[in-house]
């Protein structure tokens, strides 16, 4: 079995490292969300993703508290909604979300999405600018923002998002998006890294997955690993949660990375990031 010792880091911009294969928990009541990340810390999960809007910061911040892990072993993330954007919003929704997770820091702290028709999202920055340098985030980012946003987030900015989480996966693979980020140095991470179940049943990638002796979720998953991609799949079933953590004893050939390559088809399971405001 996996331990978190197995799981590589990236290092980010700002040279803090994040674990390459983290937990979220998008979609998961905050009732059950402290059993599932109980589960994933100890098949040895140590980033865990959560988000204000998703309601169960508490729930995490239970896990954490009762783990027996040091704080300085973990890697929290939790994302600024789009109603809490601006600069004083965006101070205030900061202590709302610490508050719920019983941190004194995070790890990361992520604007949510752009929406682009509020026009907030660079006094959001100064805000999230200011949290990093009184230490209470570690590292900033963003999420689901495109190549114009990023440009007109960092024209005239401190700091460049260390991260842009974005729906990534085979049948949306952001290649333009990727080569932004490799440009500015941005680390790309996957939210829905499997589609949603979308792309489970592809033929190219049953037809690895027996190859290998691996679920098609394990191929997937490898296939971000070895792009470079930070990846954060959810489950609340504790042996879902441990199978997807067994992915570093294969590995996938250049063909078959081709093979997967040939899966993207613009697939989305979210919203685009242009129209959710």
């Amino acid at each position: 079995m996996a331990t978190n010792s197995s799981i590589p880091t990236v290092t980010l911009n700002n040279g803090v490292e994040i674990p390459q294969l983290g937990f979220g928990v998008f979609q998961v009541p905050d009732e059950e969300t402290t059993a599932a990340v109980a589960s994933a810390l100890e098949a040895g999960y140590r980033s865990i993703d959560t988000a204000a809007i998703y309601g169960n910061e508490t729930g995490v911040g239970r896990a954490l508290a009762t783990s027996g892990i040091a704080r300085e072993d973990l890697f929290v993330t939790t994302k600024l909604w789009n109603a809490d954007q601006g600069y004083d919003a965006t101070l205030r929704a900061f202590d709302d979300s610490l508050a719920k997770l019983g941190l004194d820091y995070v790890d990361m702290y992520l604007i949510h999405w752009p929406t682009p028709a509020r026009d907030l999202y660079k006094d959001t920055w100064k805000a999230i600018e200011k949290l990093v340098s009184d230490g209470r985030v570690r590292t900033a980012g963003v999420s689901n923002f495109q190549p114009d946003h990023l440009k007109r987030l960092i024209d005239g900015a401190e700091l460049v998002p260390a991260v842009n989480q974005v729906e990534l996966h085979p049948g949306l693979q952001q290649n333009e998006l990727r080569a932004v980020h490799a440009e500015l140095g941005i680390a790309t991470e996957a939210w829905s890294p499997l589609a949603q179940g979308a792309v489970l049943k592809d033929e190219a990638i049953t037809t690895i997955a027996g190859r290998h002796g691996k679920s098609p979720a394990q191929v997937v998953l490898r296939w971000h690993l070895q792009l470079g991609n930070i990846v954060i799949p959810k489950s609340v079933t504790p042996e879902r949660i441990r199978q997807n953590l067994d992915v570093f004893d294969f590995t996938l050939t250049d063909d078959e990375m081709t093979a997967i390559a040939g899966l993207d088809r613009d697939l989305r399971t979210g919203p685009h990031p242009d129209q959710l405001n």
